[in-house]
């Protein structure tokens, strides 16, 4: 069964029994007023029998005196403690053989004659004799059988033509919940045949649950969309990447085999630049691999670190391997909750970088905020174009097509590097001026609670 069916026999059904079980409540409570204000009139009857019987002689007939008081199609009648009728007179013909059994304590009894109501009321009374008997009033209920049948009809009738509309609203409200489902279904199926990233229209001004469904979907389409171009742009990337280096080592590898045993000088040139393409393919390797890790959650150590003292050790091992001069600038404390391992690897990526493409001085500066310190890596190279900025921490992405060759890296480095920076709670900023040269900026802040903020 369809959605949309359910939810119309559903809501259907449910005024349904809603509204029976409201118009029999109404009929119930309408029964029970009815009987009430029957017994009320009776009941005041009675009194006033009562009062005459009181004052009734030896010479007065009794049946006289009941027939003053006899309802309309009823029967006055009086019951000795034997339950011999001693007098009675009726309004109705056949209702003076009705012998209801009335219950004790009961202000009145609702019996059935003929398939009529009859309300019966006795109270005791003190006969001529001193004796005491049971005065009973029975009074049939046409009038009210009457207007019960006439109620049932209108509450029936009111039932029936409510559920129209009702129905009506259901079938209209199914159509509004499972449009928008229809539409999923149908931009997924198409989705599914084309191959392709198929959207939903959603209103702009639209606030409900349906309308927010078809924006979370067409903001969940985008996503994958996005990733699946960032993933085959990545393939296609890491492909032609690897192609090179192993292309370089095949080419190498056979002119040692034609060559190389006959010439040292070529075998040695192949073996250095079969080692170095090996090298640089192993590296590239291990990026990506680590790219790919960082994509699940890596384990963070948040300590209390001094900034000026890690960067210090981090730039002795650049001095000594480099021979280059690396300046640090920066004096007093300046502790932060950072983890220390993955801020150096971060240090290490931007002081090579800058140290791949300039051939003066690297400069280290810190400087501090109330909330947050921020280390910066200057370099004063060739500079980057203001349009390739915002690109730099794409995977593979280059400046210049030859520039990462030249310089041995795999476009790798930066995307890793704002992973890292990400992991750290860190902003990671680029400013540079063609022709003066780049800085990278890390602004660390200093708690562990802006950083979960």
């Amino acid at each position: 069964m369809k959605l949309k069916t359910k939810i119309h026999l559903f809501s259907t059904l449910l005024m349904l029994v809603i509204l029976t079980l409201t118009n029999t409540g109404i009929y119930f409570v309408y029964k029970k007023l009815a009987f009430d204000t029957e017994y009320h009139q009776l009941n005041t009857q009675s009194q006033d029998l009562i009062a005459s019987l009181s004052r009734m002689t030896g010479q007065t007939d009794p049946a006289t005196v009941l027939r003053a008081y006899i309802p309309p199609q009823g029967v006055v009648r009086i019951v000795d403690p034997t339950g011999k009728v001693k007098v009675a007179v009726q309004s109705a013909e056949g209702i003076e053989n009705y012998s209801p059994e009335i219950l004790p304590g009961d202000q009145y009894f609702i019996g059935h004659y003929l398939g009529t109501p009859v309300l019966i009321m006795q109270v005791p009374v003190i006969w001529t004799d001193g004796k005491v008997v049971e005065l009973q009033m029975i009074q049939l209920l046409s009038d009210v059988k009457h207007t019960l049948g006439l109620l049932m009809l209108i509450l029936l009738g009111v039932t029936l033509i409510a559920m129209i509309p009702i129905a009506a609203s259901s079938i209209a409200l199914g159509r509004i919940v499972i449009q928008p489902i229809d539409n999923l279904i149908k931009t997924m199926s198409q989705s599914r045949q084309t191959g392709k990233y198929e959207k939903i229209d959603v209103l702009a001004e639209g606030k409900d649950e349906m309308t927010q469904m078809g924006r979370e979907f067409n903001d969940m389409m985008g996503q994958l969309e996005s990733n699946y171009n960032k993933q085959e742009q990545f393939v296609s990337n890491a492909s032609h990447e690897l192609k090179t280096p192993l292309t370089v080592v095949e080419s190498y590898a056979r002119l040692l085999t034609r060559r190389g045993f006959d010439d040292r000088s070529v075998a040695e040139e192949a073996v250095g630049a079969i080692l170095g393409e090996s090298i640089r393919m192993k590296d590239m390797i291990e990026q990506m691999l680590h790219l790919a890790r960082n994509q699940e959650q890596a384990a963070f150590n948040f300590v209390e670190t001094d900034i000026n003292a890690l960067v210090e050790k981090t730039l002795q091992p650049m001095r000594q391997a480099y021979t280059r001069n690396f300046i640090h600038e920066g004096n007093g404390s300046a502790v932060a909750m950072t983890d220390t391992d993955k801020l150096r690897q971060l240090l290490f990526i931007l002081l090579d970088n800058a140290r791949k493409y300039s051939e003066r001085e690297i400069r280290t500066t810190i400087s501090k905020t109330e909330t947050a310190i921020s280390i910066a890596v200057t370099d004063y190279g060739n500079g980057i174009p203001e349009e390739a900025l915002p690109h730099l921490f794409d995977r593979f992405y280059r400046v210049h097509e030859d520039r990462n060759r030249k310089t041995g890296g795999t476009g790798l480095g930066l995307a890793i590097a704002k992973e890292l920076a990400d992991g750290l709670g860190a902003e990671l900023k680029i400013e540079s001026i063609v022709g003066m040269g780049t800085t990278f900026r890390i602004i660390i802040p200093k708690s562990q609670l802006l950083i979960d903020f």
